[in-house]
């Protein structure tokens, strides 16, 4: 019987260590799920804090392009009006030469024309 006893005492021994083991596993378990959700909301907060960083550069940029492109239209919108100004000067010059032309082809016919009248 005393064997009897003893192995009886061995099993409560190792029922009460097997619940002893399932507590601390279950607080364990609870401990780290409790960790994980720490770690989730710091995560969520870190990424909404980057979200935020990168909607701030966002908006710089987008005014940096805007700025550029502003820049870029009055640059472009100056290089019109010179290069109207240039087809202005063009056509007064073609006009001027025209005329020059037109006047020099006069006298030269004069010219002629008096040399064989002499």
């Amino acid at each position: 019987m005393e064997k009897e006893t003893i192995v009886k005492e061995i099993v409560k021994a190792l029922e009460l260590f097997s619940d002893k083991i399932h507590h601390e596993m279950r607080e364990m378990g609870q401990q780290l799920r409790a960790e994980m959700q720490d770690m989730g909301q710091q995560l969520r907060a870190e990424m909404q804090e980057i979200r935020s960083e990168i909607r701030g550069v966002e908006s710089k940029l987008e005014a940096k392009i805007d700025a550029l492109k502003q820049e870029m239209n009055e640059q472009f919108q100056q290089l019109n009006e010179k290069v109207d100004q240039l087809r202005d000067e063009l056509t007064d010059t073609q006009e001027t030469v025209d005329l020059l032309s037109s006047k020099t082809l006069q006298h030269e016919r004069k010219l002629r024309s008096l040399y064989r009248q002499s």
